[in-house]
């Protein structure tokens, strides 16, 4: 069985990473051995965050075909970068505080004092839509997704310290999403769409709003 699966496994990635893909397949008749890297995805948005600041964030995301019928994988990174909210950095700053106190050192007079802390994160991710039409030539999707997090933490009071070193780490994270999606002509496309994304005790709500370009085969019923 262990066999079969990393058989299957493989199969997979060398499909991916093939160029062309099988014309002339029904939504329906779609499987894994049709997944190839058919479309490219430019998008920008904006996260509300319950420890960082509100920020941008731009991605890009690359569109895989259809694994099954009306379920796209979509694959991407992104990029956002903020400053640890200030409820934040002093909820940090008295834990530091008390940390100190704790293995008989001496916090400094009047307590810690970190300033403003950067946070940055490059994320990887990948998103199953489960995609639909409706009225007015329109496409609907929502799905989930998991997440490979690089958060990185710095600023003038952190630098070098052991305080930057827990500010830096690599989280995994999940996502439940949705969008609407309009064809422009049969290949170009724009979408908007949301998602809330959770990690550790970092959560947020991004909108984003982008325009694909497909340049692989089209499934029946996907053009404009």
């Amino acid at each position: 069985m262990r066999t079969a699966t990393m058989w299957k496994a493989a199969l997979v990635a060398a499909v991916i990473f093939a160029p062309g893909g099988v014309k002339g397949q029904e939504l329906a008749d779609y499987d894994y051995a049709n997944l190839s890297f058919r479309g490219v995805m430019f998008e920008g948005g904006y996260i509300f965050a319950n420890n960082v600041e509100n920020t941008e964030t731009f991605g890009l995301r690359f569109d895989l075909g259809f694994l099954g019928r009306g379920f796209r994988i979509v694959p991407g990174v992104s990029y956002w970068t903020s400053q640890m909210a200030e409820d934040e950095v002093l909820d940090f700053e008295t834990r530091l505080g008390a940390l100190s106190t704790a293995q008989g050192g001496t916090p400094p007079a009047g307590g810690f004092d970190l300033g403003v802390i950067d946070r940055d994160d490059v994320v990887f991710s990948l998103d199953g839509h489960y995609m639909w039409s409706v009225p007015l030539n329109l496409f609907l999707w929502t799905g989930v997704g998991a997440s490979a997090h690089i958060l990185n933490g710095s600023g003038p009071g952190v630098d070098g310290t052991f305080v930057e070193d827990l500010l830096d780490s690599v989280s995994a994270g999940f996502n439940i999403h949705g969008g609407i999606e309009s064809p422009l002509t049969p290949r170009f496309r724009a979408y908007g769409g949301g998602k809330l994304e959770v990690l550790g005790d970092l959560r947020y709500i991004e909108l984003r709003f982008g325009l694909s370009y497909i340049w692989g085969d089209l499934v029946s019923g996907e053009g404009s």
